[in-house]
């Protein structure tokens, strides 16, 4: 039987990913950093199910091949909903009744962090979770059962779209609270946040 669960994770091209940090941060350690949080969503994602990466370039989709993910490379890349969009096609066809969206930018995500997410899925039903970003009401992860028959929303006050979205279609929608999936790397500030808690850890 195909597996029922699949993990997806959107990685961009990492030479122009974090392009807002571009104020305090040059553009070998924004590629560094990039590469970096990608591989640390593969790997907490491939500990607990298949998974299936949508990559914005050929160096994206190499890393993804050898964590031993499944890929896909975009070949004109178009921002997240449509790599989210395909990504969810690509594992409903392969038997996924539910899937995880899971972004790329998380420097604090692990195996843990997914786990507790997951522990909100034994709601039965028709059923969405989010993990909502520090600060902007955006959404850093989204848990979908089933798969498709959901219009996605990410980018700014994504979440509260997301509820929306759910309660038109019936879903019970579930917030997911989580330090290490609220902190992305998106503006200089977020960064700061981030070296903050290295320097305290």
């Amino acid at each position: 039987m195909p597996p029922s669960f699949w993990i997806v994770v959107l990685i961009k091209d990492f030479s122009t990913a974090k392009s807002r940090l571009a104020p305090v941060l040059e553009p070998i350690p924004r590629h560094r950093l990039a590469e970096m949080t990608a591989a640390l969503a593969l790997d907490a994602a491939l500990a607990l199910a298949p998974t299936f990466a949508v990559c914005g370039s050929v160096e994206a989709a190499d890393l993804a091949r050898l964590r031993g993910a499944v890929l896909v490379v975009e070949a004109s890349p178009n921002g997240q909903n449509p790599a989210a969009m395909r990504g969810l096609a690509e594992v409903s066809q392969r038997g996924a009744e539910s899937a995880l969206l899971l972004s790329s930018d998380l420097p604090l995500v692990d195996e843990a962090a997914i786990r507790r997410l997951l522990a909100h899925t034994e709601a039965p039903g028709s059923l969405v979770v989010a993990a909502p970003a520090d600060g902007r009401q955006g959404t850093n992860a989204l848990y979908l059962r089933p798969p498709g028959d959901f219009t996605l929303h990410f980018g700014e006050a994504s979440l509260p779209k997301f509820a929306e979205e759910a309660r038109l279609r019936g879903r019970q929608f579930i917030v997911h609270d989580d330090p290490s999936l609220a902190l992305d790397l998106d503006e200089p500030s977020d960064l700061a946040a981030w070296r903050r808690l290295e320097a305290a850890g």
